[in-house]
Parts: structure tokens; sequence; C-alpha cells
């Protein structure tokens, strides 16, 4: 069967590779032909779509196992693009299983409380909402049709090439560890392995979140990487000027705090971490020559 990822980059073309070790046929759909290129070199058919225009074009999407990993708009509460992909569904047909890719950021600020599946979302920045906004519509969508969908609310997950060093370089400041808010994260190579287990072993309906289980806060992520890649700790300033000193997409971390439960995720989908800490999973994106 067919495995097709709506938005093939940095995730994607990882999870692609994995299928295609095992003799499996990928479709990614990208935004432009450069992209399509980097596709074409994996050996991933490549579909180029901007979920932005209506109506979308033909995608292979009638019974095929469906990973959406397509950001919402930039701007908003709401996800559009998420909607014109349920018409291209009602219009297209359906696929056969849907896995969604949204954000730990639903449950908003938990005050550092440990929080599983369980806690009621309350979504409060923009970002957030627009993901949960996704969630809902298809939820909706699955409910109307019967077809199944499985959502992963996933931390902030990093790896080799998507790490915040330009950041350190420039010596930009980060809030003094002991008023910075807990943060979740999971490495790349243990998100994939999370992706294929909720394509194959998944409950429809369900949500997992996704996190290494082992949460720090920020000053201790760029800290800790600052270590290892041989750079200088970021300086330190309170909460109270971080208001004036950090970028808002920053600052929008800085005001919530929540320590995330993965039990549900390990039990429910069978999957073992190989990066089960922070420092297991940076000290893998140097390795040793």
């Amino acid at each position: 069967m067919n495995r097709l990822i709506l938005g093939c980059g940095y995730l994607g073309r990882r999870v692609a590779a994995s299928y295609l070790k095992s003799g499996v046929e990928v479709t990614g759909t990208v935004r432009s032909r450069l992209s399509a290129a980097k596709l074409e070199e994996l050996g991933v058919v490549p579909v180029i779509v901007d979920l932005d225009r209506r109506p979308l074009q033909d995608i292979p999407l009638s019974g095929s196992s469906l990973f959406y990993f397509i950001p919402p708009p930039a701007m908003g509460n709401s996800d559009s693009r998420a909607a014109n992909m349920v018409q291209a569904f009602r219009r297209q047909g359906s696929p056969r299983r849907v896995i969604y890719l949204s954000t730990t950021g639903v449950y908003g600020d938990c005050g550092g409380a440990w929080v599983d599946e369980s806690r009621v979302p309350a979504p409060a920045v923009p970002r957030a909402l627009r993901r949960w906004d996704a969630e809902q519509v298809l939820r909706a969508w699955s409910h109307e049709n019967g077809c199944e969908l499985v959502v992963l609310r996933v931390a902030g997950f990093y790896g080799p090439g998507k790490l915040p060093l330009e950041r350190l370089r420039r010596q930009l400041p980060m809030v003094c560890e002991e008023e910075a808010p807990f943060s979740n994260r999971i490495h790349i190579d243990d998100l994939v392995t999370v992706c294929l287990a909720a394509m194959e072993r998944g409950q429809s309906g369900e949500v997992y979140n996704v996190s290494d289980g082992h949460p720090t806060t920020m000053t201790d992520y760029f800290d800790r990487l600052a270590d290892i890649a041989g750079l200088a700790r970021p300086p330190r300033i309170s909460l109270h000027e971080a208001g004036q000193k950090l970028s808002p997409g920053m600052l929008s971390y800085m005001q919530e705090s929540r320590r995330l439960r993965n039990g549900k995720m390990l039990e429910g989908l069978g999957v073992h971490l190989q990066y089960p800490d922070l420092q297991s999973g940076l000290s893998a994106c140097f390795p040793i020559a």
C-alpha cells in the first residue's frame, strides 16, 4: 500500500527513507520544484501541491496511508490548509488512515504540571490554536466517514541540521534557569520511529503525547547544546526582561510550562526510544569523526 506524506520535508524525508529501505513505495508532496527534485533523488514520487490554493490538484489520496506533516498557515487561529485537505478528501477519495502531527502546545500553560492525554486542551497562543483547529477539522471528517485518524501531539523535535546553533553563536540571551519554564523534546530519529508505529499500531481516534519523557527547561537545552557544540552558553536575563529582549516566538514558549508523560506512546505504540533523554540525543547530533 502506498504511503503518502503531505509535507515531505525534514521529518517526512526521514519517514520516507525508512519505508523505501523496506521496499515500500512513497509519494511526497512539496511546494517547489527544487524540493521535488530532492525527493526524486531519494526515490520518493514527488507531487507539487499548494494547500493555500483551491481546488487542490489531484493527489493519490483514496485508500492511502497518509502522514499529514503540513504546518498551518503562519497567521490566524484556524488552519485553512486542513480544511482544504478535507475538501480534497471528499472530492478525490479519502485515505484509509491519517497520522496527524499536532503539537503539545494545545494543552496551554499547565504551570509545570505533569500532563497526559486525558488533560483537557486549553490552547492560548495562535500557533497552538491553529493546530487545535486542525485536530477538530480532521476529527470531524473521521467521524463523518469512519476513516481512521491518529493524532500525535509532538514536543519540540531536534536533530542534525535542526539545532539553534546560530542563536548560540549570536549570543542571544536566555531566561535564567530558576525562572525558566519546563519544556519537552524528542530526537528526530525517535519521532520517525513513533510515526511509523502510529501508522501500523496506533488506535484510531486516539491521541498520543510524543516526547522523550525527561523534560528540562529551555535554558538547560541551550546550555547542553552549547557545551556539546563547543560554544559559549547564552547570557542570562530575568523573565521580566524577556518581554523586551526575546523574539515574540521565543517569548511565547517562555509563557507556558508543562511536563509530558509519554507512557501511552511507549506502551500503546510499542516504541523503544533510542534517545530517552536530552544528553544522549544531543550527543548523537555530533558524531565523533
